[in-house]
């Protein structure tokens, strides 16, 4: 249930229908840890007002919030203009936004919302490389609708033209919280850590 004591946020799950690099599948539904990648992302959202997920609907696990569903207009747009179809669902003033691959993730939501302070437009996941994951942050929502309005049509856009004069806020990753499954070798080398981090669950203030 959504935490009564902390800020409320809302969140956006990016889970398009398939993946090339995979070979068509419906990179959602990849199982690690016995578990779908997109159930493993919910799991960090428990504490969530609202969530969406933008893609296909698919079965997943009864939870609270049940997640909405939307898609990008038009289909295939992007990652911009997905994030713009799910923030239309949206209300609260802080929405932490997800890519559907990231299978450690739901362990790093609370210190996302955390660091979203006063000052900040966006808190957002940064490697030990200082690589920034851009599709696993929490957002100012009325930051994000500005630079939207900004950017004009979202289709094609690219996150880091999204990011283009927001104040950004890196929250470090030596977790690897941010380890995403882009290819069948690292789905498999999901599966082998998932095996010792079992747990991968918030921890924490909002846990």
């Amino acid at each position: 249930m959504p935490s009564s004591s902390a800020e409320p946020f809302d969140a956006v799950v990016l889970a398009g229908a398939r993946s090339e690099r995979l070979g068509g599948v419906d990179k959602a539904m990849v199982e690690v840890g016995g578990r779908a990648l997109l159930d493993r992302v919910l799991d960090g959202l428990a504490e969530a007002a609202r969530v969406v997920v933008v893609g296909p609907q698919r079965p997943v696990p009864s939870r609270t919030p049940p997640p909405r569903w939307c898609a990008e207009e038009p289909s295939g747009g992007g990652p911009v203009a997905a994030f713009a179809a799910g923030l239309g669902e949206t209300v609260a003033g802080k929405v932490v936004l997800l890519a559907a691959d990231l299978p450690f993730v739901a362990a790093a939501v609370p210190a996302l919302v955390s660091a979203l302070g006063d000052g900040a437009d966006v808190a957002m996941l940064v490697d030990d490389r200082g690589r920034a994951n851009f599709l696993a942050g929490a957002w100012r929502r009325s930051s994000v609708l500005a630079r939207l309005a900004e950017l004009g049509p979202p289709a094609g856009q690219s996150m880091r033209h999204l990011l283009a004069g927001l104040e950004v806020t890196p929250v470090n990753d030596p977790d690897n919280w941010g380890f995403d499954c882009d290819t069948w070798d690292a789905v498999e080398t999901a599966r082998t850590l998932a095996a010792d981090r079992p747990t991968d669950r918030p921890k924490g203030p909002h846990a």
